[in-house]
């Protein structure tokens, strides 16, 4: 994690129950997610394999371990789970390039957040190292507080990386408003406690109690997370 944490009840939203906004990164800020799923095209193609559309769906937004596991076991390949890690990671570094495609209201929801100093992390089911060259085209200076998939023993699914987060950052998770484009990432941020938006990449996502679905971070700023917050409290 990046170590730039601002000390407990600072830069809290000036008169806002919003305390912190948690944002995940692959197809939320970055428009990766199907750079992924090429990359996993292309490594089994490497192996003798070739992957069903219908995979992506279960692979999209889970963490690593699960979704090279879920194609390990449903390809047959011949390849541990380390050595296929490597191979997608160093897949990912190669197709990003320098720079990526933000998603469109990604760069003006991050400067609106930074301008109105509202708490800010980057909470991601990818490796730190994904996560240190993504930073380069999202900006670091965005980030209070950055969570990648391999510096939590559970990542999503599972609530840890949101709370974490929120430990970070010293809010309350059920004053945090979570970003997500997936299922998987939305259940993480739900049972961690937190309000979700979220921005469907690949596969719909219904709304439910605490949490508003969109179609773009365009229809996203402070204003409307600030918002969603009060109708939570009444």
């Amino acid at each position: 994690m990046t170590t730039t944490i601002p000390a407990p009840g600072t830069r809290t939203a000036e008169g806002s129950a919003l305390q912190a906004v948690l944002l995940d990164m692959d197809g939320t800020l970055v428009d990766t997610e199907g750079f992924w799923w090429d990359v996993e095209v292309e490594v089994f193609a490497g192996l003798g394999h070739t992957l069903d559309d219908s995979w992506r769906h279960v692979v999209v937004g889970g963490p690593m371990t699960r979704s090279a596991g879920f194609l390990i076991e449903a390809t047959g390949a011949d390849i541990t789970l380390a050595e296929l890690t490597v191979l997608l990671n160093d897949g990912f570094e190669a197709r990003i390039g320098r720079t990526l495609p933000l998603m469109p209201g990604a760069s003006r929801l991050l400067a609106e957040l930074a301008a109105h100093d509202v708490p800010t992390a980057l909470v991601s089911a990818s490796h730190r190292r994904i996560i240190d060259r993504v930073l380069t085209s999202l900006g670091p200076q965005h980030f209070a507080l950055t969570v990648a998939g391999d510096e939590v023993e559970r990542t999503k699914p599972f609530p840890d990386p949101y709370l974490l987060a929120a430990s970070g950052l010293g809010a309350d998770p059920a004053r945090c408003a979570v970003i997500e484009d997936t299922a998987t990432g939305v259940a993480a941020a739900e049972a961690a406690g937190c309000h979700v938006v979220a921005v469907p990449s690949v596969a719909p996502i219904a709304p439910a109690v605490r949490r508003t679905v969109v179609t773009s971070l365009e229809e996203v700023d402070l204003p409307f997370l600030r918002g969603l917050m009060a109708i939570t409290a009444n």
